[in-house]
């Protein structure tokens, strides 16, 4: 039996890939290339992540520690329920891979498609939304938007999900590394 927390992660996981995949599938939207170019940019998108998460977790400390208070709760669920580090990691990996897919590749299409330049707001704000906070953390769910815009933007500069999914997944790995030894 898979335990509650990593059953209600896996489901809701592979909702938004199954969901953001057919989509993109049914509507012929472009999942991009995979080579040197996106590897950089996925380099440069991890960095950036990097740098976002360092500024917003100094300009806004109590609101961080509160988000990473419910990440911390998030840690110790899963280390109950006996999941490892491995289940974490793939964990990492099919979040970045759904969200990316879901978000970037068939919602933002989507929405620029419908709306224009503010279909890359409102994927970004909708990415936010999924990522929710306590009421005194704030600063955690623009933190998020400001990640989906980045997100949105690689995804708009190279044409490819890739890079998005990879410095989503290393994103998350981190984190999730972080919570497992918390």
């Amino acid at each position: 039996m898979v335990p509650p927390p990593l059953g209600f992660l896996l489901a809701l996981q592979g909702g938004l890939l199954l969901l953001g995949a057919s989509g993109m599938l049914l509507l012929g939207l472009p999942f991009g290339q995979a080579g040197p170019k996106e590897l950089f940019y996925a380099l440069g998108l991890f960095l950036a992540l990097a740098a976002l998460e360092e500024a917003f977790r100094h300009l806004f400390p109590a609101s961080f520690q509160e988000a990473e208070n419910l990440h911390r709760a998030l840690g110790e669920a899963l280390r109950r329920a006996g999941v490892g580090p491995a289940i974490l990691l793939l964990l990492a990996l099919l979040s970045g891979v759904a969200e990316e897919v879901f978000f970037r590749g068939l919602l933002q299409s989507l929405l620029m498609a419908w709306l224009g330049p503010s279909g890359l707001f409102l994927q970004a704000l909708a990415f936010a939304l999924l990522h929710p906070a306590p009421r005194r953390a704030l600063a955690y769910p623009v933190y998020t938007g400001l990640a989906g815009l980045l997100f949105g933007l690689t995804y708009l500069v190279t044409g490819s999900l890739l890079p998005g999914i990879l410095a989503h997944f290393l994103h998350n790995a981190r984190g999730f590394y972080e919570i497992s030894r918390s």
